[in-house]
């Protein structure tokens, strides 16, 4: 079978392992039966090893229940950038694969379900986990909002940046994330309530900002630019302009690029809509 799922911004600034929204850049693997195991990379990361340690092995393996198979991955999701590349890929071949429910397969991989759950269902999502299984639901988005995606060549290691964060949080800082990811639905919803504000966190982003010390500059850098909010795409180094419109979406993905050269930092600028189909299987 062959599969296909996007991409995925999560945390969106206060929602910090719940909220993600998927994005147009797709991941596709085929699996098929074989005479021992075969795997064949394309696009972004396809200097991986291909053997048994790659992802998209232990995954297919694992759901087929033995590795007589020829897998087949081509990806246009940077890797190590904070886009959900490895909840996709294991969406996509947890799928292929044949797994009834890729989501649990997959969020068992990436250790929390929220950006598995955008590249299964598409558009902006809520994922937690209740009795040992992800649970996930798809929420308003307003279809005239734009992404930007300021990629540096920036690799940021999720357990790195998980490392740093503080492992408890003064009740003062949970409210206020709980009022800022209030606000921030709203103006995902309604992008005429959308507010700078709105993208706010004290439980990631700052506490991140020490192995990223441009991450600072480059969102300030996409809100002058016209950007409704900005904030972290997952735990980083890619950041988030979220845009009213096409049209201001091209000025701040030409802000975002023209800030990392400031910076001193290669990499690039992607101006990408949201994903509304998620997954989808063929034979």
């Amino acid at each position: 079978m062959r599969a296909r799922c996007p991409s995925s911004s999560a945390n969106l600034g206060p929602g910090f392992d719940v909220l993600a929204v998927a994005l147009e850049l797709y991941v596709e693997v085929e699996v098929r039966e074989a005479r021992h195991l075969v795997l064949k990379t394309s696009g972004e990361g396809a200097e991986l090893a291909k053997d048994t340690t790659h992802l998209a092995a232990r995954v297919a393996t694992e759901v087929a229940g033995h590795d007589r198979l020829s897998i087949t991955v081509s990806s246009q999701i940077p890797i190590g950038r904070g886009l959900g590349s490895s909840a996709a890929l294991a969406v996509a071949t947890s799928a292929a694969a044949g797994a009834p429910d890729p989501l649990a397969v997959a969020a068992r991989y990436d250790g929390h379900a929220e950006n598995a759950a955008a590249s299964v269902l598409g558009g902006l999502v809520a994922a937690t986990t209740i009795d040992g299984r992800p649970s996930a639901a798809r929420l308003p988005l307003d279809p005239g909002l734009v992404f930007v995606v300021v990629v540096p060549d920036v690799h940021l290691s999720t357990n790195a940046a998980r490392k740093v964060l503080p492992a408890s949080v003064a009740l003062g800082d949970a409210v206020f994330n709980l009022g800022r990811m209030a606000m921030l639905l709203a103006g995902l919803a309604n992008r005429n309530e959308l507010i700078a504000q709105a993208t706010e966190d004290r439980l990631h982003q700052d506490a991140r900002t020490a192995l990223y010390p441009e991450a600072p500059v480059l969102l300030d850098a996409l809100l002058s630019a016209g950007a409704l909010a900005s904030c972290w795409s997952g735990a980083g180094s890619s950041l988030l302009g979220i845009c009213s419109s096409n049209a201001s979406a091209d000025a701040v993905r030409s802000a975002g690029e023209a800030a990392l050269r400031r910076c001193g930092l290669s990499g690039m600028a992607l101006s990408l809509s949201p994903d509304t189909k998620g997954l989808i299987v063929s034979d």
